[in-house]
């Protein structure tokens, strides 16, 4: 596909986002609809959108691509069932709590139960680590794009970052979430249909019926799904199983930007038989990245294509083989369906994260949601200049990625979120388990950047001291762990029981 044709394809489609948004956003952009779409969003439609938020253009592309590898194959499947398990905790323990709180911000919970200096830090870490993996997120599909589109034009890297950000800001600085909401689930569609399609056109290809498709996935050296031979390394099955139901619970159930939407929905019940929904769809699709992988590397086996190189590091990239097949190989038909489904896996994602970053930082730190500040003027304009901020910010961090990073992106996600989302899971384990106790809230801050740098030291020589183990994504199980210690050790007897 010509490099003009995919611009003028992105073009397009978002001029259809920027059309919705001015329309939803015609008769109420006010900050209520922008935090909490104004607590009337359908079930089935927060579900349905969430799963473009929760996959990203990581999923749609380096998911596929890592299945190459021996050691990895379908390993991403046990981690899938792991956040399964996460999701249904989320939906059973955290979202009751929320909405009895009656939130706008979930860490105003923290406020609540430890103290001013340990809500502050756990806002910040959000802030912190949403910015960073958002950014990695839409790191992947610029470099895409670049490689495939504004490369031929000339265009410097960084313009076709900004001109991203600019795109996803001119659609979601007015509506914010109650926009999100509806063009999430445009973008969900075109996500799943663009996945369905993708597998029949590579079947087609290969000269494949589904079962048979399904017969060489399985034959081949690409789908083992089950590691059980040696507990030391990274893709053993209870490591990504507990991996993946304590990731899920950081990222998803302690972090504002997925569960904005879910506090969007109009009580706890709606809220839930969205997440449950949402789980089951959520499986399902990532049997389809998985095989569109293994598909992939049969096609690329077949008609002798190699992985391309990274442009910075010279070696070879399994995050662009998808790309490099749909635009080079396939006919214009996949090729824009592709197209369509990486934009939208990858900006229902950042979009959705710069209106949870905005709604975080005007809620827990300019209190925005106070009755107080409600009436003062001028508070939408601030919001605005608040979400201009955080669109420069994760721009800055794109470029910081792009010249720093030589891993696959799915990997430096996680790597990302167990040391910035670790303590997170601390503070909400002391907070909901140790009832009976609460802490000196001036030092949580330093246990709170402690148990990261001490998570990161015993990473970096976990095969001297433990024997050759290789931490993998239950790396944030033993930050929360050191987080919750650290809490232990500056607790002291709360006044009574805790009502949270």
């Amino acid at each position: 596909m010509q490099p003009l044709t995919i611009l003028l394809i992105i073009i397009v489609y978002f001029g259809i986002l920027i059309l919705i948004s001015n329309a939803v956003s015609k008769k109420d952009s006010g900050n209520d609809a922008f935090f909490k779409a104004n607590k009337n969003s359908k079930w089935y439609f927060v579900a349905f959108g969430m799963i473009g938020t929760a996959l990203s253009g990581v999923t749609f592309i380096s998911v596929p691509g890592q299945v190459g590898s021996p050691d990895i194959q379908f390993k991403y499947f046990q981690f899938v069932l792991g956040n399964a398990i996460g999701f249904i905790l989320i939906a059973k323990v955290l979202l009751p709590l929320y909405y009895r709180m009656n939130l706008t911000s979930i860490y105003g919970y923290i406020e609540q139960r430890l103290g001013f200096a340990s809500y502050k830090t756990a806002a910040t870490i959000f802030l912190i680590s949403r910015t960073i993996g958002s950014a990695a997120r839409l790191y992947l599909v610029v470099i895409v794009l670049q490689r495939y589109v504004f490369d031929s034009f000339g265009v410097p890297f960084w313009v076709t970052v900004l001109g991203s950000l600019a795109l996803i800001f001119a659609y979601t600085y007015r509506g914010g979430l109650k926009t999100i909401i509806i063009t999430d689930t445009l973008q969900t569609l075109f996500l799943v249909s663009s996945v369905i399609f993708t597998i029949y056109f590579i079947c087609d290809s290969l000269d494949y019926n589904i079962p048979q498709a399904f017969e060489a996935v399985k034959e081949s050296n690409y789908s083992k799904i089950f590691f059980f031979e040696d507990w030391l390394k990274s893709n053993f099955f209870w490591k990504q199983i507990l991996g993946g139901i304590f990731v899920t619970i950081a990222m998803v159930g302690l972090d504002q930007d997925l569960m904005q939407k879910n506090l969007s929905c109009k009580n706890i019940g709606e809220a839930q038989k969205n997440m449950f929904t949402f789980t089951g769809i959520f499986v399902v699709i990532n049997i389809f990245f998985l095989s569109v992988g293994a598909l992939l590397y049969l096609y690329a086996e077949k008609n002798g294509i190699n992985v391309p190189m990274d442009a910075v590091t010279g070696k070879p990239r399994t995050d662009l083989l998808f790309p490099e097949i749909a635009f080079n190989y396939l006919t214009i038909i996949p090729s824009v369906i592709f197209l369509l489904g990486l934009t939208a896996a990858t900006f229902a994602t950042t979009d959705s994260a710069l209106t949870a970053l905005t709604t975080s930082f005007c809620v827990d730190f300019l209190g925005m949601d106070k009755p107080e500040n409600a009436s003062k003027p001028n508070m939408v304009r601030t919001r605005h200049f608040v979400h201009v901020g955080f669109s420069l910010l994760m721009f800055v961090v794109i470029l910081v990625i792009y010249w720093a990073n030589s891993d696959s992106v799915v990997s430096l996600i996680f790597k990302i979120a167990a040391y910035t989302y670790g303590p997170l899971l601390g503070l909400y384990t002391f907070g909901l388990f140790m009832k009976n106790k609460t802490v000196k809230d001036k030092f949580v801050p330093i246990v709170c950047i402690l148990a990261p740098a001490i998570t990161f030291l015993i990473s970096l020589n976990s095969k001297v001291i433990f024997g050759n183990y290789e931490f993998a994504e239950e790396l944030i199980i033993l930050n929360g762990a050191l987080t919750f210690l650290g809490l232990m050790l500056i607790s002291k007897p709360a006044e009574g029981q805790t009502k949270f």
